[in-house]
C-alpha cells in the first residue's frame, strides 16, 4: 500500500500528539486519535490509520525486551537483567521472558531492533559461516 507524504505527516503529527511531557506513550490518547480519525474520517483515513498503526506498534516494540534462554532464569538473574535493561532503556520497559530449547546454550535478548545474540546457537552458525 502506498501511503501519501500527507497521510504520513498527519499520521506522525497525531503519534506524537499521544505522548505526555515525559515521554511515554498513552494507550488511552491511541485509542482516542483512533476513534476521531475513524468518526471524522479525512481524506486518506485509511493510510493514515495505517501509518499510525506502524508507529505504535514501532514504539511498543522499541518499550519490550524479549529474552529467549534454555531454562528458566533465576530470581537473581531476572533481577540483574531488569536493572541493566532499564537502565539503559527506561523505567517503563516491559520484561517478557520466553525459554526456547534450540538456543542449545546461553541467551538472546531483543528489544525494538536491537538484539544481543548470545546462544550458542549463534556462535555455531558464527563459526559454520567462517569456516565455509
Amino acid at each position: 500500500m502506498k501511503i501519501s507524504k500527507d497521510a504520513v505527516r498527519a499520521s506522525r503529527l497525531l503519534f506524537r500528539a499521544c505522548f505526555d511531557a515525559s515521554g511515554r506513550l498513552h494507550t488511552s490518547r491511541v485509542k482516542r486519535v483512533v476513534k476521531l480519525v475513524g468518526d471524522k474520517k479525512p481524506r486518506n483515513y485509511m493510510a493514515i490509520l495505517h501509518s499510525f498503526q506502524r508507529l505504535v506498534r514501532l514504539e511498543l516494540e522499541k518499550r519490550t525486551a524479549i529474552i529467549e534462554s534454555v531454562t528458566d532464569l533465576s530470581g537473581e538473574m531476572r533481577e540483574r537483567l531488569r536493572v541493566d535493561l532499564q537502565k539503559k532503556y527506561g523505567e517503563d520497559l516491559t520484561l517478557n521472558y520466553f525459554i526456547n530449547p534450540s538456543l542449545i546454550g546461553g541467551m538472546r535478548v531483543k528489544v525494538g531492533s536491537h538484539v544481543w545474540d548470545g546462544s550458542v546457537r549463534a556462535k555455531l552458525q558464527a563459526l559454520g559461516e567462517s569456516l565455509a
